[in-house]
């Protein structure tokens, strides 16, 4: 276990690396006997000092959604991290590749929440009740701590991997269409990259929703009314560079465009 002085320090260089955009060596390289929880400390650290310097929390990410992603990281749980103002983007916007260290886009769906969610005992059908609607969305994945060799501990601390969310046009009911079925087919400059459908995230993308409320509840925390949730990927990460024009086709949930500059 970190010592309170180290967990800060931590929190600290990651701040200074979301500053300069800037890559800080692996924290399970100089601390290999840091656990997922130190990983979280730090988050929580990093997330009261941001939201310090006058940043508004407006939701969350839910990762390591699909079976494939938690064996290749050995935890048999997702991961999550927050959502804030300033890294919200929409369909159609120019998104400068310079706010990263790296960049890679993941789809995903993100439900808006029309009432609070909180553990212990929340379920699927609490989620679908508790969303005002349902969108298309791209996940920006960045990453401030060297890649090569990452452990999950790694990611966690650094808000895992979250650097910024792209949301689409259209907004669903729950009830309104099978969410399990929504497909994602991405592109990168008119090349077809990656393909998948969300019940991929989990059996179906409210579960991951689910097990955030309950996650948080002994931390004192819950979902607010208003918060986005991203509820995790349903294809593998696609790295983009300056330049790329990325376009998701959701079928039925509409489009998401954007390009990187």
């Amino acid at each position: 276990m970190l010592t309170s002085e180290q967990i800060a320090a931590i929190a600290e260089e990651l701040a200074e690396a979301d500053r300069t955009h800037a890559l800080i060596p692996r924290i399970t390289a100089r601390y290999p006997d840091a656990t997922v929880e130190d990983s979280y400390a730090i988050q929580r650290v990093w997330r009261e000092r941001k939201s310090a310097a006058g940043h508004t929390l407006v939701g969350r990410k839910i990762g390591l959604t699909s079976r494939a992603m938690q064996q290749a990281t050995g935890i048999t749980e997702p991961d999550y991290g927050v959502i804030f103002d300033d890294t919200v983007w929409h369909s159609g916007d120019r998104i400068p590749v310079d706010r990263f260290s790296n960049v890679r886009v993941e789809v995903e769906l993100a439900f808006v929440l029309a009432e609070p969610l909180e553990g212990p005992n929340c379920e699927l059908a609490d989620v679908l009740r508790a969303t005002a609607y349902v969108t298309p969305a791209l996940e920006v994945l960045n990453s401030h701590i060297e890649l090569e060799g990452r452990t999950i501990v790694d990611t966690i601390a650094d808000n895992a991997a979250y650097g910024g969310i792209v949301l689409g046009e259209t907004r669903l009911r729950p009830d309104e269409i099978d969410l399990r079925w929504v497909p994602g087919v991405l592109s990168r400059n008119g090349e077809i990259e990656e393909t998948g459908v969300a019940a991929g995230v989990l059996g179906h993308p409210a579960t991951g929703v689910a097990w955030l409320a309950n996650k948080l509840h002994p931390h004192g925390d819950r979902l607010e009314a208003g918060e986005i949730i991203l509820a995790g990927s349903f294809t593998r990460p696609m790295w983009v560079s300056r330049g790329d024009d990325v376009l998701c086709d959701y079928g039925p949930v509409g489009r998401i465009s954007c390009r990187f500059v």
